[in-house]
């Protein structure tokens, strides 16, 4: 007969109990399969990259898509769609920011694409989610956390872009209130051109990118048709490799990380705060370290608490690829775009993380909802990123068109 409080058991205590009593490999063995696991991830997210890059440069899609950045509600779902495509909001910033260097973008416009990257690159944790599907206490962390990513995003948008946008139409110069600050900061700043350095997460995974362009090379016969290919087996990966590492965090190692992780890295807001900012920067990928934290909180060794100012951290350790794209095309305007990157997510912490209890209730709440019949999921997944972004750009043109 089942105990009558068993209901309440606590999820993570269960998964520590069922760890205590299976044979564990010694920690050496767990941790080089850790590493492994990672590795494979952060080779997948970029194998994925590079497909969808190369699929973007021979069609001309992302030029073509940012040629129409004029008005800025195509620009902000343009981006939205480009940083879903190459999951990659430092790519895309970096894009933007070259663009506005070689005068092929303007700075009116720049700043609301900037808006969109913010949005698109929520679309990865969203994605890794997904591999915990088949276990709903799992999947409800791990879609939570990734929600809290992305409501975050959503909410300083849907508050900055029509403050910046309302104040740019009673401006001379077209600029809104955070452009215009963005510029007055980038006028007292006087930095060399430096060249931008390889991310060294695309350093290390570099052979297995080659290794896929490699096969899929030989497989395809189109360079679209190679990119798709290489995009396709790049996703297919990372969801082996998230398979394998929850399967590992949920054994011994689930012991050992969760003390190492409650007690110093988020033992407090700041601290999960400062880890997301430098980690960010070390990698140069939000994409890369707000995914990896998705299944770290699905297995319970990150308090959901703490999940929100890391990602709130991951956000702005991201703008330094804006920073060094700017700094190697020492353009005003350029720089002026960078800046307005950091104090766009510098706002949207200072509004939000204070009001914290908005975009985790709606987080939780929805998280609740989808863990309890994941078609939710689906739909925010392909509203949120494909749909809305794609249905406003079109409706906004027949507008312009038959106006």
């Amino acid at each position: 007969m089942a105990h009558p409080d068993s209901s309440l058991t606590d999820p993570h205590e269960s998964a520590l109990s069922r760890a205590r009593q299976s044979p564990e490999a010694p920690a050496w063995m767990r941790g080089l399969y850790a590493g492994l696991c990672l590795y494979l991830f952060l080779s997948a997210l970029n194998i994925m990259s590079g497909g969808l890059g190369m699929f973007g440069a021979e069609t001309d899609f992302m030029e073509r898509l940012f040629a129409y950045g004029e008005n800025p509600f195509i620009a902000l779902m343009g981006a939205v769609l480009i940083t879903v495509l190459v999951q990659s909001s430092s790519f895309t910033t970096a894009l933007i920011v070259t663009l506005v260097a070689g005068g092929d973008m303007p700075l009116g416009t720049a700043v609301y694409a900037i808006m969109g990257a913010n949005i698109g690159t929520s679309v990865t944790g969203v994605i890794v989610s997904l591999a915990n599907i088949r276990i709903r206490s799992n999947f409800r962390r791990s879609f939570t956390a990734a929600l809290l990513h992305d409501f975050f995003n959503l909410l300083t948008v849907a508050l900055l872009f029509p403050l910046e946008w309302i104040s740019s139409l009673l401006h001379e110069q077209g600029r809104g209130l955070i452009t215009r600050l963005a510029n007055t900061l980038s006028e007292w700043i006087g930095l060399e051109e430096v060249a931008n350095p390889n991310s060294p997460v695309k350093v290390i995974t570099r052979p297995m990118v080659n290794l896929f362009d490699w096969l899929t090379g030989l497989l395809m016969p189109t360079t679209m048709a190679h990119g798709l290919l290489m995009a396709a087996l790049g996703l297919l990966l990372m969801f082996i490799a998230l398979v394998f590492m929850v399967h590992n965090l949920r054994g011994a190692l689930l012991r050992r990380m969760d003390g190492l992780f409650r007690t110093y890295f988020f033992r407090t807001d700041l601290r999960a705060y400062l880890v997301g900012v430098f980690s960010t920067v070390m990698v140069q990928s939000s994409t890369i370290t707000s995914s990896l934290m998705v299944p770290l909180a699905g297995a319970g060794v990150v308090p959901m608490i703490r999940v929100l100012p890391f990602m709130i951290g991951a956000n702005l350790g991201t703008t330094v690829t804006s920073i060094l794209a700017a700094t190697a095309n020492p353009v005003s305007a350029a720089m002026t775009v960078a800046l307005f990157h950091v104090c766009f997510n510098l706002i949207g912490s200072a509004i939000w993380y204070p009001l914290r209890r908005v975009p985790t209730g709606m987080a939780m709440w929805y998280g609740n909802l989808a863990a309890e019949a994941p078609r939710y999921a689906f739909l925010f997944l392909g509203l949120i990123f494909f749909v809305i972004p794609v249905a406003g750009i079109v409706l906004v043109e027949l507008y312009i068109i038959y106006e």
